[in-house]
């Protein structure tokens, strides 16, 4: 029996849910897989391949209208599982276009900006990133320090933000400033006067990612450049809430690949005279991480389910994303035990999703933030 034949997810799923994911898999497997070790080594994303996530309707996927393919939540979380199984860095480049900068656009964004960045970013043409991540702000992003100052009839914005990713790729950003009236949202077009990027040196992890900086100097703005509905600090957080759904499929993905790596690995690998696969020690190893996949899997299931209702709250989000980045690290932990010393090897992948998946245990809210959330929707009180 297969990963997936425990799982059983093929009776819980549309014939539409069915193709996205083997449609998306056949395409990692395709165009990314024999490439993503020597990406990942020399701290590469294969940006000749955006336009291919684009022909897929990978970007904007789960978007309604403006050229967006209008997937399910389940759909899309199943198109993200994907690409996590591939690499972290994959998934996030699709993951941040889609759930952050054209959903802050497509949520927050007046008609004129959705008609203008929305066709060309569904299409790949135009790469967006979203600055709200500050050097010493992650956790309590309300406490940001970027500036934006009435500047006759438009704005000046100064600050600067770090950990974004496609920081060095994004022709846009979504960056959130502090306003005369609170935390606001503007698009920043790349060829704005003042604003730049840059590269943060020695990344041991997400290496197959673009992340960086973001640096405003007086960047002066439009009215038109600000999102019209993004009225204070619920706007970014709900921005987030969408990708930490995506983020909790994606690294579930990862987990099953670290696990099909080790089931083939430890049936071939032979010790006193026989496969490892067949010791107690193993088989027990490889059941606990199993369990905690399959567990982790029907879990996303319903939670997508609610999410297509208008019925997802923030705290399921929360802790799907904790209770899923806490098993797929994990799992990726133990499944390079399994391996022995070739589970450092490259050519295993599995090391490599260890690393990127210390990552996601940080990023999109950390685990200690989002345990705090579950507490107080149990409790009523805040331990913030």
């Amino acid at each position: 029996m297969d990963v997936e034949q425990l799982i059983a997810w093929d009776s819980l799923l549309t014939d539409e849910e069915r193709l996205v994911r083997s449609t998306v898999r056949r395409f990692v497997q395709e165009k990314w897989m024999s490439r993503i070790v020597a990406d990942y080594e020399a701290g590469r994303f294969a940006v000749e391949l955006i336009p291919e996530l684009a022909r897929l309707g990978l970007l904007g996927a789960n978007l309604e209208g403006y050229g967006c393919a209008g997937m399910g939540s389940l759909a899309y979380g199943l198109a993200l599982h994907e690409l996590e199984a591939c690499d972290s860095g994959v998934r996030s480049f699709v993951s941040v276009q889609t759930s952050l900068a054209m959903f802050a656009i497509w949520k927050f964004g007046s008609e004129a900006q959705k008609q203008k960045w929305l066709p060309e970013m569904a299409a790949g043409r135009a790469i967006g990133c979203f600055g709200l991540t500050e050097p010493e702000h992650g956790s309590d992003p309300g406490g940001m320090e970027t500036k934006a100052q009435r500047d006759g009839s438009g704005w000046t914005l100064s600050g600067r933000k770090l950990w974004i990713t496609n920081a060095q790729l994004a022709h846009l950003a979504i960056v959130w400033a502090r306003g005369p009236d609170g935390i606001a949202g503007f698009i920043v077009e790349r060829d704005r006067p003042g604003f730049a990027s840059g590269d943060i040196p020695h990344k041991l992890s997400m290496r197959a990612s673009v992340t960086g900086a973001l640096f405003f100097d007086g960047v002066h703005l439009p009215e038109e450049n600000r999102l019209p509905a993004a009225q204070g600090l619920k706007a970014p957080l709900a921005c987030l809430d969408n990708a930490r759904f995506g983020v909790a499929w994606g690294v579930l993905g990862a987990a099953r690949a670290c696990l099909e790596i080790a089931l083939g690995y430890t049936r071939e690998r032979k010790q006193f005279d026989a496969p490892i696969a067949a010791k107690q020690l193993v088989q027990a190893e490889l059941a606990d991480v199993a369990s905690e996949v399959v567990k982790a899997s029907l879990l996303c299931v319903h939670f997508a389910r609610l999410k297509e209702a208008g019925k997802l709250d923030p705290v399921h989000t929360s802790l799907l994303k904790r209770n899923n980045c806490r098993i797929a690290l994990e799992a990726a932990r133990r499944c390079r035990a399994l391996l022995g010393a070739n589970g450092v090897a490259g050519e295993f992948h599995v090391m490599r999703h260890a690393a990127n998946l210390e990552s996601t245990f940080t990023y999109e809210g950390t685990d200690q933030i989002h345990t705090l959330s579950i507490g107080r929707a149990l409790t009523g009180f805040s331990a913030f």
